[in-house]
């Protein structure tokens, strides 16, 4: 049939070439095509200049048929495995990684712009593009002997560098999620070699806060006095240059119900509910602060719950039956007070996203629907003010005149999950303000990756591939906008500058 189609199209002077070229599959017709005589002078010149076959073999001269050689043999069957993360939406985890065609967009350099996929960007290793993830895991989890067959040593391989950055959800062609392949592949893989001490630990980070929280005075001593510093890096497997994010002085929680009996019972513009994450309550409460003062004089009433943390830190240590009792718990704690009217609005790009994403695949049955519906009334902060500057409700004239010059570094999940230009606009609104996006992807420290050992001089290299050097080059006065926690400590390694909140640069924008 392929040698009729290929006579059929010769004979009307059309082109077996598509979108991507000749390559592989069409390779084998191209003797029909051009004749013998150019189509040896193709061998003649790849020999030439490729004595030893080293440069894409088989591939324009020498293309064995293009039904050999094929991903799956006929008759082949899709493996299933039950999964803590729900992919019935593909089929199946395997399907999942099939989804890889093998485009390639995941080694793009740099200056092609985006953020897939960083470790690659810092490595050049094929091993560490999505790609080659995705096509490992395929390969195993298709293939492997191994009663586990996430235990394959390869697979651990070609995780170790994935960030969990979500920027191959945006710019993956072929929509292949690594961040959640790699969460299951951790959960899997620990079920039966067991979980080791440090994701246990960092996984469990904001029950340890929340213990710490208790005498935090001490806390901080224990993670700066050289001693017992070098024993919690030694446990935790940090890197010595790294140091620990001191813990606020009080809860963000604590501090709200100082603040609650001069709270206005009503409000002119509306009313939200604030997601109190772990990174606003125990490590960046003037955040939170911060926020609370900017709803409360732009006209909102700011309502808090009791409701666990997010889990995020759960899910990137593959954690996952913790991190889904914590969303089964968010959802029913929020789906019957959450809608358009009185919206869920977050600070940590990372957690209050995990609503729009991660959740929608860990809460049970009887919870989906929920979720979904969730989900569409769930916002970063700089989403909400854009959504309400949009419609009228906020204006230029909420806020001063001065003049500044804002740099915006996104974090990963907000571009990939979010719009950073809804960020940009609602930083701009204040007409004084000149705002700048940054061009560089991600920070390199993607919550506890940056701070250990293994990965240290990968997160700094990552930094340093556009971050880092856009920063040193902002002139003074220059104010640098980070909402991520992570990319705020990344952007204080790495350059020394100091980078806020977008809460904390609006509340002082404010008229």
């Amino acid at each position: 049939l392929t040698q009729s189609v290929a006579l059929l199209v010769k004979k009307y002077q059309g082109s077996f070439s598509g979108e991507h070229g000749d390559g592989r599959v069409r390779g084998g017709f191209l003797p029909l095509l051009f004749g013998p005589d150019i189509y040896q002078a193709f061998r003649h010149i790849k020999t030439l200049w490729d004595p030893k076959n080293l440069f894409n073999p088989g591939k324009i001269v020498d293309v064995p048929p293009m039904l050999t050689d094929l991903r799956y043999e006929s008759g082949q069957i899709t493996r299933s495995f039950r999964t803590a993360l729900d992919f019935s939406a593909e089929g199946g985890i395997l399907r999942m990684a099939e989804r890889c065609n093998g485009s390639g967009d995941c080694r793009k350099l740099p200056d092609s712009g985006g953020t897939m996929c960083p470790s690659y960007h810092a490595t050049r290793e094929e091993k560490d593009t999505t790609r080659a993830r995705a096509n490992t895991l395929r390969e195993y989890l298709t293939r492997s002997t191994l009663p586990n067959p996430f235990a394959e040593p390869a697979i651990t391989e070609v995780m170790d560098l994935c960030l969990s950055c979500k920027g191959c959800t945006r710019e993956c062609p072929s929509g292949v999620d690594m961040s959640t392949l790699k969460a299951e592949v951790l959960y899997q893989r620990y079920r039966t070699e067991g979980t080791p001490l440090s994701a246990r630990i960092f996984g469990r980070m904001p029950t340890l806060s929340k213990i710490a929280l208790k005498a935090p005075g001490i806390a901080n001593f224990l993670s700066s006095w050289g001693p017992s510093r070098w024993a919690v890096h030694a446990v935790l497997g940090i890197h010595a240059s790294r140091r620990l994010p001191l813990f606020n002085k009080q809860t963000f929680r604590s501090w709200y119900g100082q603040l609650k009996p001069s709270v206005p019972l009503a409000a002119s513009r509306g009313s939200v509910w604030l997601f109190v994450d772990e990174f606003t309550d125990y490590l960046d409460g003037q955040v939170g602060q911060d926020a609370v003062r900017l709803l409360h004089e732009l006209g909102y009433r700011v309502n808090l719950c009791a409701h666990p943390e997010s889990g995020r830190a759960a899910m990137s240590k593959g954690l996952l039956a913790h991190a889904a009792k914590v969303a089964n718990e968010n959802v029913a704690r929020f789906k019957d007070i959450v809608n358009d009217e009185t919206p869920l609005i977050g600070l940590e790009p990372s957690a209050i996203l995990g609503f729009r994403d991660e959740y929608l695949r860990l809460v049970g049955p009887a919870l989906k629907e929920s979720a979904k519906a969730l989900s569409a009334n769930t916002y970063l902060l700089e989403e909400f003010l854009y959504r309400e500057a949009v419609a009228g409700r906020i204006t230029a004239e909420d806020f001063d005149m001065e003049e500044r010059s804002v740099f915006l570094h996104g974090h990963c999940h907000q571009k990939a999950l979010s719009n950073l230009g809804h960020a940009a606009f609602i930083l701009a609104l204040p007409a004084g303000n000149k705002v700048e996006i940054l061009p560089g992807g991600c920070c390199g420290m993607a919550g506890s990756f940056g701070y250990e050992k293994d990965h240290y001089e990968i997160s700094m290299k990552i930094g340093e591939d556009r971050l880092f050097p856009a920063i040193r080059e902002g002139r003074d006065g220059v104010l640098f906008v980070a909402s991520g926690h992570s990319c705020r400590h990344q952007i204080a390694d790495g350059t020394g500058r100091k980078a806020m909140h977008a809460a904390s640069l609006l509340v002082e924008c404010l008229a």
